[in-house]
Parts: structure tokens; sequence; C-alpha cells
């Protein structure tokens, strides 16, 4: 039950980050702010540790997300969150070591924390751009 708790509220918490970047990021006539660095690299953090948590759930579930082929036996709990938490991270910031692959549903949770990834930088471009214009 806990574990299903925990995915539910990675989710809703992704959600709210995501949502956060577009509604209450304001620009003080500033292009680029301290502030504007932290909360990105808080969202980005968030989003991480967030996709993280659920391919950890997941995979702890029974599921099989993705493949390590140097890992021979079963993992402790911890071990399997910092796992997934570095395949986030690889996924999210599109690297793709090749290192972990993902299997059957993994795929279309690491697509679309791919594209979260990818678009993410343009959507906070877009909006400091956005503000700027308005400001002008």
């Amino acid at each position: 039950m806990i574990p299903y708790l925990l995915l539910i509220f990675s989710l809703l918490v992704i959600t709210f980050s995501l949502r956060q970047i577009f509604i209450s990021l304001e620009m003080e006539q500033k292009i680029f702010s301290f502030h504007l660095f932290l909360s990105v690299i808080l969202l980005y953090t968030i989003i991480t540790v967030g996709f993280g948590i659920v391919y950890s759930m997941l995979a702890t579930a029974g599921l099989e997300i993705f493949h390590d082929p140097a890992e021979t036996k079963p993992l402790l709990w911890w071990e399997e969150l910092s796992r997934s938490m570095y395949f986030s991270g690889v996924t999210l910031f599109t690297v793709g070591y090749g290192d972990l692959l993902p299997l059957g549903f993994g795929r279309w949770i690491a697509l679309f924390e791919a594209m979260i990834g990818y678009a993410l930088p343009a959507a906070l471009v877009m909006k400091v751009w956005s503000a700027n214009k308005q400001n002008s």
C-alpha cells in the first residue's frame, strides 16, 4: 500500500512542479535571476527524484522497468532507489549512456520523462522571453 501512495504522491509532485514554472515564476524586470536559476534547478531535481521514485516503486512491485546487464543479484530497496534515480537523471537529461535499458511499460515512462527533459528548456526560454517582452 505504501509504495502505491508514494507513487501517487510522486506523480502529483511532478505535476504541480511543472505547473509552478508556468504560473508563479515571475520576473522582476530581469531576463535571468538567481531566483530563476534556483527554481530551474529545484524543478529538475524534483522531476528527477519523482520519476526515480516512480521507477523504484514499480520495480519493487515486481515490474521489470529497466534492464541492467551488470546486475546479477536482487537489490536492496535503497540500491534500487539509487539505480532508479540515476536512470531518471540520465533519461530526463536525454544523455542515454546505454548501461540501463528501459523495458516494457518502463519504455513509455522513460519516453514521457525524456520528452519533459527535452521540452522544458524551450518552455523556460519562452517564459523568460514572454515576461521580458511584456515588461518592455
